[in-house]
């Protein structure tokens, strides 16, 4: 390299730090995973008519409802969340109903099980389906972790999200819903925002369909719901789907992705 590209890379650089470029915020622990290696992925532009209205540098609570996050959602809409994917079984299922009943929703990913079902990833994000970060490795006690611990969590998972779906994560919920005033900052810090739930339908345990069936039946316009198509067998979920999805439309509400 001859002095005089040296020179121009240096102007460069130094127009940038003029223009307020930030240098991209590292992984804690002295390493970058080779996941990571690629230039983050931004998030997509929101739609105008649907734009969150929560400002995600004020944010110290995560969002219970869905027209707390976006008033401009319709009036009967509610959320359907979808947590601990993607699974290389269940996941396809719950697509499969979602996709026959026009539904989207949005999908809390565990980023240690991204990188093995990519293509499942792509067809969340092919289908129309919202994306989110569920941490790395889905720690239950997130907040009562080391500060590098929590931001590996959270950072580590939404790269691996990033790349696996050429779109970086906009939401970010805590496993078990723990939340604290850290865990919220590290998200907004990479521009998500902190999304908790208003209904938690505890397929999880395995009630039985009646159970999560008469759990969703309850769902009013407004509610973000919360079940699941990863950590353990979600046969009973996606009956239950199958079932009220067409239920809740005959009553007049309609489901939106974050």
């Amino acid at each position: 390299m001859d002095r005089r590209h040296v020179l121009t890379l240096m102007a460069a650089a130094a127009a940038g730090v003029a223009a307020g470029a930030v240098p991209e915020l590292r992984h804690s622990g002295g390493h970058r995973p080779a996941h990571a290696a690629a230039r983050r992925t931004p998030p997509p532009p929101p739609d105008p008519g649907f734009a969150p209205a929560r400002s995600m540098r004020a944010a110290t609570n995560p969002i219970h409802s869905l027209h707390e996050l976006a008033p401009a959602a319709p009036p009967n809409a509610v959320a359907l969340t979808i947590d601990d994917g993607p699974h290389p079984y269940w996941t396809p299922k719950v697509l499969d109903v979602l996709a026959e009943h026009d539904v989207h929703a949005t999908f809390n990913m565990i980023g240690e099980q991204v990188p093995e079902n990519t293509r499942l990833v792509q067809r969340i994000v092919a289908a129309g389906h919202q994306i989110a970060d569920h941490t790395l490795t889905h720690p239950i006690n997130l907040p009562k972790l080391p500060g590098p611990r929590i931001r590996q969590e959270i950072a580590e998972a939404h790269d691996r999200i990033a790349q696996a779906a050429s779109a970086a994560p906009r939401f970010f919920r805590s496993p078990g819903g723990a939340w604290s005033q850290q865990v919220i900052e590290v998200a907004t810090a990479l521009q998500m925002i902190c999304v908790d739930w208003g209904v938690d339908l505890r397929d999880w345990a395995r009630p039985g369909v009646p159970h999560i069936t008469a759990d969703l039946e309850k769902a009013k316009p407004g509610d973000i719901l919360l079940c699941h198509d990863g950590g353990g067998d979600r046969s009973q979920t996606v009956a239950a789907l199958r079932t009220v999805i067409p239920a809740l439309k005959q009553r007049g509400l309609t489901f939106v992705a974050l």
